[in-house]
């Protein structure tokens, strides 16, 4: 049997960054990266020391150089199914039923976004529709901002955004869920609310440019943050039997490790704040407590 010390599920930041300290501990690290990271739409990666306006295909391409550097292997397949096999090892198999066993495993396979069922949606998104203030909201600064939220959180979306414009307008889609002290507090913060049904998102070249009520009036926007929800990548994290928490995000701790032996967690998929740094350093962190953990074992 062809036995990896560690095989990595994802390759985005957090997947080659534990592939890289891994590889820099000359551990045999295989990597699968199916190329759905949530950010590839994005036109540029912020809070992000030395990367400030980098674009995410380019930082990956970047990351992917430095990991084989290290005698990574990366495989670009989908991974279909992974289980851990007599407490032992992990089996692993891709979209081509070729099965692959590792000592160690690492799950970095990140979230995706539900976009609103609205017209147009799918267009502006990444270019100037957003899911994160402190990503994307200073090259938005002091223009017309549009909020999409039908539950309270698309509430306190709008209250964030105030720090960036004077001229916010927060959209429910027909749902009536704010309280009368909401809508005072909005107010007061001088956001604009409407409750209207949306029928479409109108755009120029992929910019916004009006959102369209049911009943046809046309409100002109320069970008839309929207608060929809996310779900996980894949089921991998159910199926391996994790603890899950709120919305489906592994529970981990501190060193990323999850209630199975042996597997971890780290990313978007593990429940932290959604940052391209944050997932990094916990694809850091987990490459240095497997390698630990290899270490104990081997010398046992």
């Amino acid at each position: 049997m062809d036995l990896y010390d560690v095989i990595i599920i994802g390759g985005g930041p957090a997947g080659l960054n534990a592939a890289i300290v891994l590889g820099r501990s000359r551990r045999r690290v295989l990597l699968f990266d199916h190329g759905k990271q949530r950010n590839l739409q994005s036109q540029g990666m912020h809070n992000y020391l030395t990367r400030d306006d980098v674009k995410p295909f380019d930082f990956l391409k970047i990351a992917k150089k430095e990991a084989k550097k290290y005698g990574v292997t990366i495989k670009h397949l989908q991974v279909n199914d992974a289980h851990k096999k007599n407490k032992s090892h992990f089996t692993v198999s891709d979209n081509h039923r070729k099965i692959y066993h590792s000592k160690k495993l690492i799950l970095a396979t990140g979230l995706k976004d539900k976009l609103p069922e609205i017209k147009g949606a799918k267009i502006l998104y990444g270019k100037s529709m957003f899911h994160c203030p402190y990503c994307d909201a200073w090259e938005v600064a002091d223009k017309n901002i549009s909020v999409y939220g039908k539950t309270k959180a698309g509430f306190e979306l709008a209250k964030t955004l105030t720090r960036w414009s004077n001229s916010i307008t927060l959209f429910t889609d027909g749902k009536k869920y704010l309280r009368r002290t909401d809508k005072l507090l909005l107010k007061k913060q001088n956001i604009k609310f409407i409750t209207t049904p949306l029928t479409e998102f109108e755009n120029r070249k992929g910019m916004l440019k009006n959102i369209v009520l049911i009943n046809g009036l046309k409100i002109a926007s320069d970008a839309l943050f929207f608060s929809n929800g996310y779900e996980v990548q894949c089921d991998l994290i159910e199926s391996l039997g994790c603890t899950l928490g709120k919305n489906n995000l592994a529970l981990t701790t501190k060193s990323q490790k999850t209630n199975i032996k042996g597997l971890y967690v780290a990313g978007d998929a593990a429940k932290d704040m959604h940052f391209v740094v944050v997932a990094s350093a916990e694809g850091a962190k987990a490459g240095v407590y497997v390698n630990k953990e290899l270490m104990e074992e081997e010398i046992q």
